[in-house]
């Protein structure tokens, strides 16, 4: 059995939770009490992101239902990542035009949730240890090489360096982490000694931006 098999199979045997910030889980799935500031302090502009498991709880399956389970009032927007245009769509749920952006959610893809008020959003589901995530290079499905990736809550990878190891780290050229205090990304190449210093942990329930060089169908290695 090789590593990704072996700790795909000890998974089932395994019970992981999450609760005021803490991952509850178990063989079955888990809970996660994950803060979505509003505007100010924590949140300069209220931006968050999100990573949802790849089996999400029943009936969260788009950007309006993610925000009515939420609390619909309390959001401003739900965006997700174009990796063909390095852009964002912005569903906001508030105008007869907008509504033909309430895109569908998709396991493996992380989403921009701006809020209006602070929330402390439970996740609730469970991750399939037999997907495997597909990360672009540059070119056609990923114009720069950008994916914004929804870590996976049973990864063993701890911190931007394990995830660029775990992928493959020639294949990657950097991992980047969202500030909520100053609405921008913090790069880690790990390819410089003045870079080591922004290898951050990786968060249950964070999205992260990985920048590839080349394709990748990614499976992530499990507890």
């Amino acid at each position: 059995m090789n590593r990704k098999m072996v700790v795909g199979a000890v998974l089932v045997a395994l019970a992981v939770v999450m609760t005021a910030g803490t991952l509850v889980a178990s063989n079955m799935g888990f809970k996660l009490n994950y803060s979505l500031d509003g505007p100010g302090g924590v949140a300069k502009t209220g931006n968050s992101t999100l990573a949802l498991p790849d089996n999400r709880q029943a009936g969260v399956n788009t950007a309006r239902q993610l925000m009515e389970d939420i609390g619909f009032l309390s959001v401003s927007q739900v965006q997700r990542f174009l990796a063909s245009s390095d852009a964002f769509l912005s569903y906001t749920g508030r105008s007869p035009q907008n509504h033909a952006n309430n895109f569908n959610l998709l396991a493996g893809e992380a989403y921009i949730v701006k809020m209006k008020t602070s929330v402390n959003y439970i996740v609730v589901g469970s991750d399939d240890p037999a997907i495997s995530y597909t990360l672009n290079g540059p070119g056609g499905a990923a114009k720069t090489g950008n994916n914004f990736y929804a870590f996976n809550y049973h990864q063993t990878a701890a911190t931007a360096k394990q995830l660029m190891d775990d992928v493959g780290f020639q294949s990657v050229s950097q991992v980047q982490r969202f500030i909520r205090s100053s609405d921008a990304f913090l790069s880690y190449t790990g390819r410089s000694p003045q870079n080591h210093a922004n290898n951050f942990n990786l968060t249950p329930g964070e999205g992260y931006i990985v920048k590839m060089k080349t394709a990748v169908a990614y499976s992530p290695s499990h507890y």
